[in-house]
């Protein structure tokens, strides 16, 4: 089978989707059957790209502003799809919110409905074209793959799909998140000013869906000592609406207890959600939540909110919070600071949890999506 994927999002600093695109690529290349040919914006290769383009996190924001440029950008987009492919294709895959048009079977993944619940989370520009384009991509693709039971179910509803169009491929956790020996991550952590156990983690783009002033919130409410040992650390790209937190952020960072990493290389993400007293995930809506996996299968803790998909993904290893409510999730540090029986007990638990996702698994799933859109 020769599949034509879509991996411009690699040109961007890899976040969720980029990161499942760059997993992906590598666990089908344990399907024998499968012929990748990537689609990188510009032309076509057979090999994922080793990093950002360079300028691109600059470039976009300024599209933002130019009336038309995400539609003149697709428009590019579809030339340089339709003139440059060498080989003939059997299938595309889309792994974002809307595919190209392609003469042939179409699959889409569909990672959540940010949009039509959280629109405000959403630049304008961008809002728009994802409603026009959506349902158009929902209607071209001959199967829709999700990550989670609960982004299945909920674009069958609102599409008013057929059950069989739709196929759940959980997503899987990269092989640098494990647990790791204290010795084994004391340059990054000094590098950050911290020591393992010692502070909390947010991972996370800063945009009003992740839900951050929550946790900045939560950690004020902590005893002044408690917050001296254990800040709050948030490692993330800066991202549309961040003002909408700016004044908590300034208030937290002059008292020295929550530390701003911005976007870190992979490896330092890795290395500090493994060293982390705990994971805080406060997000309002994810359609799977890689973070949580990634912080169970590195041996830390996940509070998180018990709503959208995530529950799917903690299972029974989760410390779950409501999403509005600063005081239970302070609470639930604190639990995690003085009660180490209880946070034993979450390490275990999380550790078991996480067994249960792999890459493979998602690979062979998309496999078998291919084949049946084939026919096969």
């Amino acid at each position: 089978m020769r599949i034509a994927l879509n991996a411009r999002i690699l040109q961007a600093p890899r976040t969720g989707i980029g990161h499942y695109v760059a997993e992906l690529v590598g666990a089908l290349a344990c399907e024998p059957d499968i012929e990748l040919s990537l689609f990188h914006g510009w032309g076509w290769s057979t090999s994922l790209p080793e990093a950002a383009m360079p300028g691109y996190s600059r470039l976009t924001p300024l599209l933002r502003q130019i009336p038309g440029a995400y539609q003149a950008r697709r428009w590019l987009a579809q030339k340089r799809f339709d003139q440059g492919r060498s080989q003939a294709i059997d299938l595309y895959h889309e792994p974002s919110l809307w595919p190209l048009s392609f003469d042939g079977p179409t699959i889409i993944t569909l990672h959540d409905l940010t949009h039509l619940h959280y629109p405000e989370t959403q630049p304008p520009a961008r809002l728009r074209e994802i409603e026009r384009r959506l349902a158009e991509g929902v209607q071209q693709a001959r199967l829709i793959l999700t990550d989670s039971q609960f982004i299945a179910d909920e674009a069958q509803d609102y599409f008013a799909l057929p059950a069989e169009r739709l196929i759940v491929a959980p997503l899987g956790v990269a092989a640098r998140f494990h647990p790791r020996e204290a010795a084994e991550i004391d340059t990054v952590l000094k590098t950050h000013g911290v020591e393992a156990r010692e502070y909390f983690l947010c991972v996370g783009t800063l945009e009003p869906r992740k839900n951050l002033a929550l946790a900045l919130r939560a950690h004020a409410l902590l005893p002044e000592a408690q917050r001296q040992r254990f800040p709050l650390l948030i490692v993330g790209m800066a991202g549309w609406q961040r003002e909408h937190f700016s004044e908590e952020l300034r208030q937290s960072l002059a008292a020295g207890y929550v530390c701003l990493l911005g976007y870190l290389p992979d490896e330092h993400v890795a290395q500090l959600l493994a060293g982390a007293r705990a994971l805080i995930f406060p997000s309002i809506y994810e359609g799977f939540g890689l973070p949580v996996l990634e912080a169970m299968a590195s041996g830390t803790p996940v509070i998180l909110v018990r709503h959208s998909a995530m529950p799917e993904v903690a299972g029974a290893a989760g410390n779950y919070i409501e999403p509005d409510d600063p005081e239970g999730l302070r609470d639930a540090m604190s639990r995690l600071i003085d009660d180490k029986t209880h946070w034993q007990a979450c390490r275990e638990a999380g550790l078991q949890q996480a067994k249960l996702f792999s890459w493979e698994r998602c690979a062979k799933i998309t496999a078998r999506a291919y084949r049946q859109a084939l026919g096969g």
